[in-house]
């Protein structure tokens, strides 16, 4: 009974990996991307690294909203919002936006963004179009290419078997402290079995919570029932009573003045005392409906929720604040929201999180090998008489081939095109992305065609990992080419997001030049006769 409990639970385990470990591994590494979305944004918009980035200050906050209201009242008085976007950590510069009502047709109006200086004489008006960060954080959850609706249930459904497949892998594995301190090199299945062992171990606690928590992200669209049974079907009631700060209000179309914004911030210190504010959005700025709502930069905080002060813009009436108590399924909520993001994270932690993603990366792609090498076991005898390799390990071979040596590259790809692609270009940002998509497209073309030949695999696992080593090491000289400043200048300023940035690309290059290096010496000592390799072995 025992004996038959484990080897169900090793099918279990084994298939519930396997059926979904290719869609994972783009989810776990958009993700894992996606805790330096801001810092990956930043560096894509070069014209901004230079006189504008700054600091927080609270006193210069009066002194920014003026000069925000000002310049907006002279650039867009008729749009549909404007939004102040004050500096934080992890967006360190100034920002007046605002957004156009809908043209026909559309379901949004343009959306504008111009950046101050720091000493506020001049205004950047002409920075590239580019999704950056953002492109991996939506990728992570919302896919590309196929409707948002769909793309969330099949996140959802490759999620629900991570799940089952992490808690099926500690059933199994009896010895799973045991086996963390083994590693056995050269010893095939093996080797990719420690490997698998090593990487689930290290950060369990973190696969479990970054797998539920993403569960419970979506958790009202995969069990929508206690909605829409307390609230009659009418979700959007739900969503208020969830969000009142996203409560939809319609312009009255009877024309008003907007009072100084500067002189609600006593009222908004009354409530917040000295603790920072990140936003402050004017909602029909010249309208006797208009809103001015001030949101609290709550990045400290375990917590997603947003707390604001919102008043009307004609009386300066405080119409709303968000309450300091919030019911227990409520704070729980938000409190795995804030585990699954870590945007309550500081820079230290942020990095534990990323290490933490990688290893997910790395715990999929071992076991993704190690089903390519049992595979290549059952057929060897097959194939050492010149059979052509089956169509199941022609797939699990290109596939590996295609997203764990091509994700990296494809990132690098990204970066380049974000940097070469001409910034007069239609639909730019649209063209950074296609390049990511294109360069995986490329490499499953060559993994395909080169499928019949395990010779041939080998010889490109080498060759993306040399294109990956020199792209990610060219990355600082692109950024010094392209940019006002480099890596050099960035330090003497202490724009330390910009320098973890091209840090950051240099250690993928070091890395993966130790891979392309341990693969060529792997190839070379399989090409040996027996004799030979036994001799390389005695004089190394």
């Amino acid at each position: 009974m025992k004996e038959t409990f484990f080897r169900s639970m090793s099918w279990l385990h084994t298939w519930a990996g396997l059926l979904v470990c290719w869609l994972l591994l783009v989810i776990f590494f958009a993700g894992t991307l996606s805790y330096f979305r801001h810092e990956i944004t930043l560096w894509s918009k070069p014209e901004l690294h230079s006189g504008i980035l700054q600091s927080y200050s609270a006193q210069k906050v009066e002194q920014q909203l003026t000069q925000g209201q000002n310049y907006l009242n002279e650039q867009a008085p008729d749009a549909r919002s404007w939004y102040i976007e004050l500096p934080s950590t992890r967006k360190p510069y100034l920002s007046f936006n605002w957004q156009d009502f809908p043209e026909p047709g559309q379901r949004r109006g343009q959306f504008n963004q111009h950046q101050p200086s720091e000493d506020g004489q001049q205004v950047v008006t002409n920075v590239r179009d580019s999704k950056g960060g953002n492109f991996f954080y939506r990728l992570h959850f919302d896919l590309h290419y196929i409707p948002v609706g769909l793309a969330r249930w099949i996140v959802g459904f490759a999620t629900m078997f991570m799940l089952i497949a992490l808690i099926s892998g500690i059933v199994i594995h009896k010895r799973i402290f045991k086996d963390f301190f083994s590693f056995r090199r050269g010893k095939a299945s093996r080797t990719w079995l420690d490997a698998h062992n090593i990487s689930s171990v290290i950060a369990l606690p973190y696969h479990l919570m970054i797998t539920y928590t993403g569960l419970i992200a979506l958790m009202f669209m995969y069990m929508p029932w206690g909605v829409l049974t307390n609230y009659d079907g009418d979700t959007k009631a739900f969503r208020q009573a969830l969000n009142p700060t996203r409560v939809q209000i319609q312009p009255s179309g009877e024309p008003a003045n907007l009072i100084a914004i500067n002189t609600l911030l006593p009222q908004v210190r009354a409530l917040w005392g000295d603790l920072p504010i990140k936003q402050v959005v004017i909602s029909y700025p010249m309208d006797t409906n208009s809103r001015i709502s001030f949101y609290q930069n709550s990045a400290q905080s375990v917590s997603e929720q947003k707390v604001a002060a919102i008043f009307s813009g004609v009386s300066g009436e405080l119409l709303y604040a968000t309450p300091d108590e919030h019911s227990t399924s409520r704070s729980t909520y938000d409190t795995m929201m804030a585990l699954h993001t870590a945007r309550f994270s500081n820079g230290l932690l942020r990095g534990l999180f990323f290490l933490s993603g990688l290893l997910g990366c790395a715990m999929i792609a071992t076991g993704t090998l190690l089903w390519a090498v049992k595979i290549t076991q059952k057929q060897q005898r097959q194939l050492a008489l010149g059979a052509k390799p089956s169509i199941g390990l022609r797939l699990v071979n290109g596939l590996n081939l295609t997203l764990i040596a091509g994700l990296p590259l494809a990132t690098a790809v990204f970066f380049y095109a974000n940097r070469l692609i001409p910034s007069a270009i239609e639909n730019r940002s649209q063209w950074e992305v296609h390049s990511f998509f294109i360069t995986l497209g490329l490499i499953a073309t060559v993994a395909l065609i080169d499928g019949v030949s395990l010779k041939q695999s080998k010889i490109r696992w080498q060759q993306l990992a040399w294109a990956c080593a020199a792209l990610f090491a060219g990355i600082p000289l692109l950024n010094a080419l392209t940019s006002p400043s480099n890596l050099w200048q960035n330090m003497q300023t202490q724009q330390w997001s910009l320098v973890g940035f091209d840090l950051l690309c240099v250690l993928s290059a070091i890395i993966m030049f130790k891979v392309a290096r341990k693969l060529s010496s792997s190839h070379q000592q399989s090409a040996l006769s027996p004799r030979q390799r036994a001799t390389s072995k005695g004089n190394s």
